[in-house]
């Protein structure tokens, strides 16, 4: 029995995907087993697992793999029925969540990328865009908090609060490496003060990666990038 509820990750420390995957877990209070991935030297188990994508994260249970963290993520909540609840029950509000879960990791993610790989310029056009687009997103969370200050805790965390946290958690290493300021009270005070109270929680400071690997990998990506463009 104890072999047949076996729950076993594939990821690797730096990926926001994975590290999505990881923290639903840990809300879950669900054991498993994590494997991190060399994605230079592949394992035969991750390619067995994905072989359509060959990327982390993962989930194998009960011998079973299921790929892509939005899935893995939506798979984890409808097995494991225990507290806290990552998507709401009312198809209206599940739609709802479901549509900004999906601007984050598409539209949010991707500006933060082009942000992260441009310089001059282009980096201020990519700026401005995401700054739009965090305006969006800050608008749109209005819904969700109407008073303006998210109460966040173990029990009531969910995928919107862990999409975010994947992506934006880490932004003031993110400001630090692109020298500019993105995430404040001034211009989102609703985003800041949510990515505050997500932070401060002792299960997001536990699964954050080391600072200086952090740093020091997204440096490593923007100067590849940059001398990519310059090349």
């Amino acid at each position: 029995m104890e072999e047949e509820n076996k729950v076993t990750l594939h990821g690797t420390w730096f990926s926001p995907y994975a590290k999505r995957v990881e923290l639903a877990l840990k809300l879950k209070g669900i054991p498993f087993e994590y494997v991190e991935e060399d994605l230079k030297n592949k394992s035969p188990l991750l390619l067995k697992y994905n072989p359509v994508y060959k990327k982390v994260p993962v989930l194998v249970h009960n011998g079973k793999p299921i790929a892509e963290s939005f899935c893995i993520i939506e798979y984890i909540d409808e097995t494991w029925k225990n507290s806290p609840q990552l998507l709401p029950e009312d198809p209206y509000k599940r739609a709802k969540v479901r549509f900004w879960s999906s601007f984050i990791h598409q539209q949010l993610y991707e500006a933060m990328l082009t942000v992260m790989k441009a310089a001059g310029e282009a980096q201020g056009k990519a700026i401005k865009e995401l700054l739009e687009k965090l305006q969006v997103l800050e608008e749109g969370m209005k819904d969700f908090f109407p008073n303006g200050t998210p109460s966040i805790s173990n029990r009531n965390m969910g995928i919107l609060e862990i999409m975010i946290c994947s992506l934006l958690g880490p932004y003031k290493l993110q400001e630090e490496v692109i020298g500019i300021k993105i995430i404040g009270p001034e211009k989102t005070p609703l985003i800041f003060s949510w990515l505050t109270a997500i932070n401060e929680l002792p299960l997001v400071k536990e699964l954050a990666p080391p600072q200086d690997k952090t740093v020091a990998l997204l440096k490593f990506v923007r100067e590849n990038a940059l001398k990519s463009s310059s090349a």
